[in-house]
């Protein structure tokens, strides 16, 4: 099996990739992702704030979602779903993983359009057990948005990240008890237009440089003790959930070793992360018109 451009993710920059290549003039895209459906997480976004810049209308993930794959269906962009790539070689050969088996692909050219991964809680030096109810805030969008799971009552946040914030209203809205956020900085490091909209008007407190140094419980979270990292104080707080928003990290495992070869293009929060969904698409762009115009 071969392809002329290979791309891996079909989330927004992924999306907006193959757009830009199909019009700057490659016939021959494979677009892959490894779920069911486009979007990346965006369909877990039920919160408005995506597309402002590329529709001029703030649309939630799903409406964005529908947008852009729209405009893919008026393309050749042959679009792949359910397949996992498996690994990524240096002759540009391409393992490919599906219900039906696997596929070797040659390519001649790669865009890698991942993603980016969360931070979870293994990553800081957190004592005590490692009970149920401690989930990162990307996980509790899909469970609550999604699957329509409860996650608990009583939720404390560590971090204050993007998505943490916008969980944290959410989960106000949903009837829920957000106790915290937790911060270690002295500054909240979500944008500041969410931190106005989810933080500010349903009083929800901060705490400011303070972790979490130990969890509590036995079967399900019970508790965490808070460390105030200026005086070095130490309080224990009661919570059945906790939710993690640490940050993200770039997805690039799949070319990890392979160097800077000429074929090979990173795009959307697999290159940096981006605050907005809009950054990203138009860094896919630009990138997909430039990859796309060596076929032409």
């Amino acid at each position: 099996m071969k392809t002329e451009l290979l791309i891996v993710g079909a989330g927004a920059a992924g999306i907006a990739a193959a757009l830009s290549a199909w019009e700057a003039g490659c016939r021959d895209i494979l677009l892959t992702d490894r779920r069911e459906c486009t979007g990346g997480i965006l369909p877990q976004c039920l919160h408005e704030g995506f597309g402002l810049a590329q529709y001029g209308a703030e649309l939630t993930g799903p409406d964005y979602t529908d947008r852009i794959t729209e405009r893919l269906e008026h393309t050749g962009v042959r679009l792949v779903l359910g397949t996992e790539v498996l690994t990524i070689r240096g002759d540009k050969t391409a393992l490919l993983s599906d219900r039906s088996g696997l596929t070797e692909l040659h390519f001649e050219r790669l865009i890698l359009a991942s993603g980016c991964r969360e931070r979870t809680i293994g990553s800081l030096p957190v004592a005590g057990t490692r009970p149920a109810g401690i989930f990162t805030a990307g996980q509790v969008q899909e469970m609550m948005n999604l699957r329509g799971q409860n996650i608990g009552q009583e939720v404390l946040i560590l971090g204050s990240g993007d998505l943490g914030l916008i969980m944290a209203r959410q989960f106000v809205l949903t009837g829920k008890h957000v106790i915290a956020v937790v911060e270690k900085e002295s500054r909240y490091g979500s944008m500041a237009r969410n931190y106005h909209r989810c933080i500010v008007p349903y009083h929800i407190p901060i705490l400011y440089r303070t972790t979490v140094a130990a969890i509590h419980g036995e079967g399900r979270i019970s508790g965490v003790t808070l460390r105030h990292l200026d005086s070095g104080a130490e309080e224990r707080l009661a919570c059945d959930t906790l939710v993690t928003a640490l940050g993200l990290i770039p997805e690039r495992e799949l070319v990890r070793g392979l160097g800077e070869p000429d074929w090979l293009f990173l795009a959307g929060n697999c290159h940096r992360v981006h605050d907005l969904v809009d950054s990203a698409v138009a860094e896919a762009e630009a990138i997909g018109t430039r990859v796309g115009g060596e076929f032409a």
